[in-house]
C-alpha cells in the first residue's frame, strides 16, 4: 500500500533554474561586479528558452540585489554589499577591518554647541547644555558610505577634539583613552530620502534612498554617553542580524 505521508516535489520551474545557475556564477565571480550580464537574446540562445522566461530569471535576480538594469544599456552586476552584524556592539570600522576592508574617516565638522531638547533628552542632559557635535563620512574601500552625526557631552568631547578621529572609532576611543567602559546601545533603523546634506556627503542624488540608524550607546553603568544618526548608502551597505525563536518553558 503506498505511504500517504509522502508528498511529491514539483520540478522546479525553468526559470528557476535559470536564475539559480546565473546566481552561481555572480557569487563565483564568472560575471564581475559592474560587468555586463549577456544580452537577453545571448541568454535565450545559452539556455535554449524564451525570452519571457530570460526575463523572469532577471526580474528575480534584481529583486535579490544581484543584478541592476540600465534602460537602453542592458544589465550589469551590483557590486556586493558591505555589511555588519548588530548582534554585538562594534563600531564601523572596527567591524569592517576584521573583514579586510580599507577605512577612512573624513572629519567634516567638530564643534562644541548646545544641545536641543532632543539630543538633550537622549544623552539624559539639560537642554541647552554643551555637548561636541561631530560630523564625519566614513570611506569604505574608497567610495563613502555612510554621514555619520554624533554628540557627546562635553567633558568626553573635550578628549575626543585630541584623539585621532581620522583612523579611530569613536567607541575604542572612548574605552582605550577615555577608560570608559562600554554597556550596550539602543537601536532604531528606517529608511529616508537622502537631503542635500546626506546626499553630497555620500555622492548621491538628493532624493536617493538612505538607511537612518539612530543609536543611543550607554556605559557600562547604564549612562547614555553616545548618541547619533547613521545614514548609509542603501545601494553599497546592509545590517545583518540572527533572529532566534525561543520558545516557552514547558
Amino acid at each position: 500500500m503506498p505511504n500517504t505521508n509522502l508528498v511529491a516535489l514539483a520540478p522546479q520551474p525553468l526559470y528557476a533554474r535559470i536564475k539559480n545557475t546565473l546566481r552561481s556564477r555572480i557569487l563565483d565571480g564568472t560575471y564581475a561586479p559592474h560587468s555586463q550580464m549577456p544580452s537577453e537574446y545571448a541568454l535565450c540562445a545559452m539556455f535554449d528558452v524564451s525570452r519571457i522566461t530570460v526575463r523572469q530569471a532577471l526580474g528575480d535576480l534584481q529583486n535579490e540585489g544581484l543584478v541592476f538594469r540600465l534602460h537602453g544599456k542592458g544589465t550589469f552586476v551590483s557590486k556586493p554589499k558591505a555589511f555588519q552584524n548588530v548582534t554585538s556592539l562594534q563600531g564601523f570600522a572596527e567591524a569592517m577591518s576584521s573583514m579586510g576592508h580599507e577605512i577612512v574617516n573624513q572629519l567634516r565638522a567638530f564643534r562644541i554647541v548646545e544641545a536641543s531638547g532632543h539630543v538633550a533628552q537622549k544623552l539624559d542632559l539639560p537642554e541647552g547644555a554643551r555637548v561636541a557635535e561631530i560630523h564625519r563620512v566614513r570611506v569604505l574601500d574608497r567610495e563613502p558610505v555612510s554621514f555619520e552625526l554624533t554628540w557627546v557631552p562635553e567633558p568626553l568631547g573635550k578628549r575626543l577634539a585630541g584623539a585621532d578621529l581620522a583612523t579611530r572609532d569613536i567607541f575604542l576611543i572612548l574605552e582605550n583613552d577615555c577608560g570608559v567602559p562600554l554597556g550596550h546601545a539602543d537601536v532604531s533603523i528606517d529608511a529616508m530620502l537622502a537631503n542635500d546634506e546626506i546626499a553630497r556627503a555620500l555622492r548621491v542624488q538628493e532624493g536617493s534612498p538612505v538607511l537612518r540608524i539612530e543609536r543611543t550607546t550607554h556605559d557600562a553603568q547604564g549612562t547614555p554617553i553616545d548618541y547619533e544618526y547613521l545614514y548609509f548608502r542603501g545601494d553599497a551597505f546592509q545590517y545583518r542580524l540572527r533572529v532566534d525563536r525561543q520558545k516557552a518553558a514547558a
